[in-house]
Formats: structure tokens, C-alpha cells, sequence
């Protein structure tokens, strides 16, 4: 699940949570109202999507400073080279 959710057996609240960081992360200037309201639609409040949210950009946030200091993963989180 770690490098392909899509591919994983999850529930379809779980998948549209994981649908909205992906997209949040990738092209977060096309984000709109349909987004949230898709999460509403699988039962998510407005504090769980806050949250989504917020911890959707720290990570990304950690990433890119990862990134621009040069800061090399942990060996387990390295891709597969295969």
C-alpha cells in the first residue's frame, strides 16, 4: 500500500481520503469545492477534513525541505531499484 494505494483493498472512505492528499500533494492548484464535498459524501466533518488537510501539507512540507537540504530517506523508504 505504501507505493501504490490504488492497488490496496480499501474502503471507499479510506480511498477517497487518500484520493484527496494525492491530489492535494500532486496539483494542489486545481483543488475545489467538489473535492470536500466528496469527502463529506463518504462521512468525513469538516474538523476530519481540516485534518486531512494540515497533515497532507506538513508532509509535504517535510518532503521539500528534505529536498532542498539534501537529506537522504531512510533505506526502508528508498525506492525499489527493481
Amino acid at each position: 500500500m505504501m507505493r501504490n494505494y490504488r492497488a490496496a483493498s480499501l474502503t471507499p472512505a479510506d480511498r477517497a481520503m487518500l484520493d484527496y492528499a494525492t491530489k492535494l500533494t500532486r496539483t494542489p492548484g486545481t483543488m475545489s469545492q467538489t473535492d470536500i464535498q466528496t469527502l463529506r459524501q463518504h462521512a468525513f466533518s469538516d474538523a476530519a477534513i481540516h485534518h486531512i488537510t494540515q497533515i497532507t501539507a506538513l508532509f509535504n512540507y517535510y518532503n521539500r525541505l528534505a529536498d532542498g537540504l539534501g537529506i537522504q530517506a531512510e533505506p526502508e523508504w528508498q525506492s525499489d531499484p527493481t
